[in-house]
């Protein structure tokens, strides 16, 4: 079965140092679809870039970044390619 995906990146900014756990739990449950990711923190203003790249279906890219922009202190905002591509599912 194919799935059509898209390249996209979800930028987050964290003030709230207390949200990282939950982050790295969210990022975890969708590492299938991760293919990179950039931390930056910027100790001059007490906060930290995130920046994570993947090739997920939409829905998948979208739910993603609703439930990081969700947790306490988290702005996150999602860019998609526009181009789709097929995936062949491993099942």
């Amino acid at each position: 079965m194919q799935t059509e995906t898209r390249v996209a990146t979800i930028a987050m900014i964290v003030e709230n140092a207390e949200s990282v756990e939950e982050i790295n739990t969210l990022l975890h449950s969708y590492s299938q679809y991760i293919i990179g990711r950039m931390g930056i923190p910027y100790r001059e203003r007490g906060l930290n870039i995130i920046n994570v790249v993947l090739d997920a279906p939409s829905d998948a890219i979208s739910a993603l970044s609703g439930k990081l922009g969700r947790l306490k202190g988290v702005t996150s905002k999602a860019v998609y390619s526009k181009q789709q591509a097929d995936k062949t599912s491993p099942c």
